[in-house]
């Protein structure tokens, strides 16, 4: 598990279904689809995904050739999730930007699934700040409409938070958090709901609440167990692995991490289970089986990238480089740190930024290389400040890249 909490992604990776109405047909056409659709996405919800993909794209051609648009909108919505699941980052994207233009005249709550997906796709990228400009954009559309839909605002709000915390954001995060639990009595979709509790469970332990983010979890649960949405269950097992290892329950941790990892991989959720693998690897490196956390993670490697799943990617680094450093092999772990570094520094990842370049200057400075430690200190610093964070003097100064300043020979 990355410190900053990665397991929380996720929580918000998977599109729910939306407020009602949203992506499920018009309501008030003559040649609905909504049966189909909602055939469909119970599909997708049970783990069926390539079941569900041929479903949305039967319906699609259906739409297309009835000149329905806010159908092909909820069978290209469809497509997108199929993809976000099997991890196919730039189609699902493409499918999501497809759905948002196809409901450009309509209601911006609307539109809100859509955007959502293309928020979830910039996370999973790495791209941060874009991700949160998406849904803040979107809520201030709606906003501005008059046309306030609770289901929409919640969606918006709830897939804010992985990002807020990912960029160390935690205030906006929880305050993010604070409005979604406002809107929830006003909601009736239960999905919607249940995405909400099992996303502040990752507010509630950035607080170090860790009882009421378990409690947060087991209302998810009750849900999806309730709704038989295996998918999610998988979410959750996976998040409470989460809060296992903050609380220092190791085994705990494990046991639900793999229930996740076997849940996913028999879906064929195959992101999602590299995602979990990693953290895995971390819970079994704490407690000591470090040949075989580094053997996950190493096959690991080739499914992970800066398109596709960036922050995890560095995060298999970062215990590839724990490992080498624990086992005496300076060289290799520098070189997993600086990579490790590379990747969170694009994603913007603002805490588990500043722990590799702790961690990479404490081995520099082990090592004697006194300078470049200080660089990496410095690195880690700089990415905390920002213009506009500081009380006195001019604005930091952005950080001067790592890549070159410790990838050189020994001081």
């Amino acid at each position: 598990m990355t410190d900053n909490g990665t397991a929380g992604r996720a929580a918000e990776q998977r599109p729910e279904s939306g407020p009602a109405g949203v992506g499920d047909g018009s309501p008030h056409s003559t040649t609905e689809p909504a049966p189909a659709v909602a055939a469909a996405r119970r599909s997708l919800a049970t783990g069926e995904t390539q079941e569900a993909a041929a479903s949305f794209a039967a319906l699609l051609v259906e739409a297309e050739r009835l000149g329905l648009d806010e159908q092909r909108a909820a069978a290209t919505l469809g497509l997108g999730e199929c993809a976000l699941d099997a991890g196919d980052l730039p189609v699902a994207r493409a499918h999501f930007e497809e759905a948002e233009r196809l409901l450009a005249d309509a209601p911006p709550a609307r539109r809100a699934p859509a955007v959502r997906g293309q928020a979830i796709v910039h996370l999973l990228t790495g791209e941060l700040r874009y991700s949160c400009y998406l849904v803040e954009n979107a809520i201030e559309q709606i906003n501005a409409s008059g046309q306030r839909d609770p289901g929409a605002l919640l969606l918006l709000h709830t897939a804010s938070i992985g990002p807020y915390m990912d960029m160390g954001a935690h205030a906006r995060a929880a305050q993010a958090g604070e409005l979604a639990l406002a809107l929830a009595p006003k909601v009736s979709d239960p999905e919607l709901i249940a995405g909400m509790h099992r996303q502040v469970a990752r507010t509630l332990i950035a607080a170090g609440r860790t009882a009421e983010a378990d409690a947060s979890l087991a209302k998810a649960s009750e849900i999806y167990q309730r709704l038989g949405i295996r998918t999610e269950m998988a979410h959750c097992h996976w998040m409470r692995g989460y809060v296992r290892a903050q609380d220092g329950d190791l085994p705990g941790a494990e046991s639900e991490l793999r229930t996740a990892r076997s849940m996913l991989a028999s879906k064929r959720a195959a992101l999602y289970t590299a995602q979990v693998e990693v953290e895995l690897a971390d819970v079994l490196r704490r407690q000591g089986k470090g040949a075989e956390a580094e053997e996950l993670l190493l096959r690991l490697l080739g499914e992970l990238h800066p398109e596709r799943g960036s922050v995890h990617a560095g995060g298999a680094h970062r215990l590839l480089g724990l490992i080498r450093a624990e086992s005496g092999d300076v060289d290799a772990a520098e070189e997993h740190y600086v990579t490790a570094l590379a990747l969170l520094e694009r994603a913007g990842a603002a805490g588990d930024l500043a722990d590799i370049c702790r961690l990479l200057g404490d081995l520099l400075r082990r090592a004697g290389r006194t300078e470049a430690a200080l660089d990496a200190y410095r690195t880690g610093l700089g990415h905390r400040a920002a213009p506009g964070s500081t009380t006195l003097g001019p604005a930091p100064v952005h950080p001067r890249s790592m890549l070159g300043a410790v990838g050189g020979p020994a001081d």
